[in-house]
């Protein structure tokens, strides 16, 4: 049996500093963020680098060091605009180097997502008779295989994504995805393939090349699907071909407050949210998308944090990193740049605790995504237990099948082996909708959720014995 950690004893100071963090707060915070001035803050726009110059002027207010480019707040990463060359792009699959199926972009085939290599791609083939769970997803199948698998565009399971991101993970070249088509669907894959993209350099090659091509097309042209293993002989090559339109960059925003501790002081504790939405939705009666839960309310609530700490008598002994990164509804952008260029080391980082949609739906519980795979669970009850007036309770994700865990910031943490809870109360009917507006935050409710993270930070700060990864989890999400 692990021994007991140690227990919490909050300071008067500490305690009136948790008291800063109120309902109105929350409220004025998420009312700038989610300002129709902001444009719905899309990576890149005019209004997320309001968003990120309004958020620097905070850290700058509050005393933080900076922890951006160049002794700014502000770190900024490169992104391109781009668009696919469809007459040039194709998928081909052979057998037995006689070609069964040869698809252009420009006449059946689409694009979903990920990597547009600068040379063809060629493997076997891996051809599955629908959509795989991530945990049945090994190197020993996968691995330097193009996976080939049947998507209804009307009805595609929650798993998806997450059983792609396995099967990068797991070493597949790419995927392929045959479609029977929803026509309206269709449609707007069909315009977005041929449409200028926003893309990340440096960022693509890191993720998995999806593509789609048209169910009436290949249907009789492959093989029949095998129990996870490559039917002999037979090959596919895709070519993505694209040109850069335009150069150009999006921000990150960073600050630290110093630990009070000469040794734990060099180590962080993380705490984290995105500040981008998804923009403008033109032709819309209400166009802007203000995002006030997605993720004003994250992102607020990490400068309510910052406010806190900052009070005198409040740090931890360990430093605090607050941190506010761009590009997460474009695929976790932000988040891959700060992690891959951080501004202290990764080992040095004790924790990232990340919050994203935190403003809706119940008023007295949270969902917390990772608790089973690391000792910050005990952590965090034993801080519940220790506030019960903050009438806040914190229970294990809820929608499993939803695979949420890869789908915010914290993700990009946990895989490079720093520790990670993830704070949600989950979707609702606004999600990426104009309706997630600032007047239907539960204001209260954020501010206590924010009172228990500030504890839970405090407690993460000043134990000398940082958080451990539970082994199993280590292994699979890092892996090293």
């Amino acid at each position: 049996m692990a021994p007991p950690l140690r227990a919490q004893s909050p300071a008067p100071a500490r305690a009136a500093a948790a008291r800063t963090i109120t309902a109105a707060d929350v409220r004025r915070r998420i009312g700038i963020i989610a300002d129709d001035s902001m444009l719905g803050r899309d990576t890149p726009s005019r209004g997320l680098e309001l968003t990120a110059a309004y958020i620097a002027g905070e850290f700058r207010r509050l005393g933080l060091r900076p922890a951006g480019d160049g002794g700014d707040y502000i770190q900024r990463y490169p992104i391109e605009r781009r668009q696919l060359l469809t007459d040039s792009s194709r998928v081909v699959i052979r057998e037995h180097g006689e070609t069964r199926l040869a698809v252009s972009f420009a006449n059946g085939a689409v694009r979903f997502s990920g990597a547009v290599p600068d040379r063809p791609i060629r493997g076997p083939l891996l051809v599955l008779d629908g959509p795989i769970e991530p945990d049945r997803i090994t190197p020993a199948a996968f691995r330097n295989r193009i996976v080939v698998l049947p998507v209804n565009l009307a009805s595609m399971p929650a798993s998806v994504n997450p059983a792609i991101a396995a099967m990068h993970d797991a070493g597949a070249l790419a995927v392929v995805a045959v479609i029977a088509p929803d026509s309206v669907e269709l449609a707007r894959l069909a315009a977005r393939t041929r449409a200028p993209r926003t893309a990340r350099p440096g960022a693509e090659p890191e993720s998995l090349p999806v593509v789609g091509v048209l169910q009436a097309k290949a249907s009789a042209r492959l093989p029949p699907a095998a129990a996870l293993e490559a039917p002999e002989g037979w090959e596919a090559e895709l070519t993505l071909r694209d040109t850069v339109l335009q150069r150009a960059s999006a921000p990150n925003v960073a600050g630290i407050l110093e630990g009070t501790d000469r040794a734990l002081a060099a180590q962080y504790v993380v705490y984290s949210a995105h500040m981008d939405h998804i923009g403008i939705t033109h032709g819309a009666a209400d166009s802007i998308n203000n995002g006030a839960d997605d993720d004003a309310s994250g992102t607020a609530g990490v400068l309510e944090l910052a406010e806190a700490f900052a009070q005198p008598g409040a740090r931890p002994r360990r430093s605090i990193i607050f941190l506010a990164v761009s590009g997460e509804e474009k695929g976790l952008w932000g988040s891959n740049w700060f992690t891959a260029h951080p501004p202290v080391p990764l080992a040095a980082m004790a924790a990232d605790l990340n919050l994203d949609m935190i403003g809706r739906n119940w008023r007295d519980t949270v969902a917390v995504v990772g608790l089973e795979h690391s000792d910050l669970a005990r952590r965090l009850r034993r801080t519940e237990a220790a506030h019960p007036e903050l009438r806040m309770h914190a229970i294990p994700d809820p929608w499993p099948e939803e695979h949420i865990f890869f789908r915010s910031d914290h993700y990009n943490f946990a895989r490079r082996g720093v520790p990670i809870l993830f704070f949600t109360s989950g979707l609702h009917q606004d999600y990426h909708r104009p309706s997630d507006s600032a007047d239907k935050i539960e204001n209260d409710k954020e501010a206590r959720l924010l009172r228990l993270l500030f504890w839970l930070g405090a407690d993460v700060g000043d134990d000398p014995a940082r958080p451990k990864w539970n082994p199993e989890s280590y292994r699979t999400i890092v892996g090293r």
